[in-house]
């Protein structure tokens, strides 16, 4: 039978930090990441990391755990996420998974099988470079003699998807249409509870989120960027890619000024938080806290704490 993890997500800038931490002093946890970009080195204004006294003494996983040079992926979050919360779970601890992040946790709850997806495969580097020598039309049409359904979806200029596809049938033996299906049918591999956070009023919530930002520009995200820019990053790495910092590199860039540029990090982190909202309203396990303005965190955790014990995890 699955082992109980406890999840606590919800949008950009609701609390989710704070909460986690919490209960992970309460009921002997510790804190799995699941932000795709916290688990960047040398990022940490612009991703809010916690700090080492906001952290509490409670022990991190899955943040600053890989260069801003490497493009990580979904496939390699869940390969080392398992590793620590299995770890935990070991040593008889609450793991807590903790962040926005929400294909990261539905992966990583799932178990989701990313076997063929796995970075620099033979058979990947083999179709990548058959790609390279036929072009993307010649490789749609040889797709569809085993894919028709991808082939009929693929544009002949996606070329990692197409790679992808070949990639996945020579691994697993099946489309990887049907692959996902597969995946889909497998039980958990954990047993989550699932808290999230937001604002009964969106307002409050974006007024939050500015509020952010603001504190990011006053904490030096301009020279965090600068410094990145400086180790030889661009935007054409995946982690300079994040909410902040495609903004600033765009202002270093000269393409706008700084005030504009904050403007944009302010819209762009609100979208942020209507998508991450969107995604999680997808499911009917989550036990929601809406907070006021200011949120009442004493509150919070005396919620959190009766519903996690009604769902078998109990204070040590």
């Amino acid at each position: 039978m699955p082992q109980k993890v406890l999840v606590i997500t919800g949008p950009t800038a609701s609390g989710k930090t704070k909460l986690s931490i919490e209960l992970a002093k309460l009921f002997d946890g510790e804190i799995v990441g699941a932000d795709s970009m916290q688990i960047y080195r040398f990022m940490d204004v612009g991703t809010a990391k916690p700090s080492a006294e906001e952290r509490g003494g409670i022990p991190h996983h899955m943040i600053d755990t890989v260069s801003p040079f490497e493009n990580y992926s979904v496939s390699r979050y869940v390969e080392d996420a398992s590793q620590a919360v299995d770890d935990i779970l070991s040593r008889g601890k609450l793991p807590i998974i903790t962040g926005g992040t929400g294909l990261y946790i539905e992966s990583l709850i799932s178990g989701r099988d990313f076997l063929a997806f796995g970075g620099g495969s033979p058979a990947r580097e083999r179709y990548a470079g058959m790609y390279d020598e036929l072009g993307g039309e010649e490789m749609v049409a040889r797709l569809a003699v085993f894919d028709k359904q991808s082939a009929e979806k693929l544009h002949p200029n996606d070329r990692k998807r197409i790679v992808r596809a070949f990639e996945v049938y020579e691994l697993t033996g099946r489309t990887i249409s049907e692959h996902n299906e597969y995946t889909k049918t497998l039980p958990p591999k954990y047993d989550a509870v699932k808290i999230a956070l937001s604002y009964k009023n969106r307002s409050d919530l974006y007024r939050r989120i500015n509020d952010r930002v603001d504190i990011m520009m006053a904490s030096g995200l301009e020279k965090e960027v600068s410094s990145l820019l400086d180790m030889g990053l661009n935007s054409g790495h995946t982690s300079m890619q994040a909410i902040g910092y495609k903004e600033m590199t765009a202002y270093f860039e000269g393409k706008c000024s700084l005030d504009e540029a904050v403007d944009i990090i302010k819209t762009e982190s609100r979208r942020y938080a209507k998508r991450q909202l969107s995604w999680l309203r997808r499911y009917d396990d989550i036990h929601w806290i809406m907070w006021d303005d200011p949120p009442d965190f004493e509150a919070g955790i005396l919620d959190s704490a009766s519903f996690l014990e009604n769902h078998g995890i109990f204070r040590p």
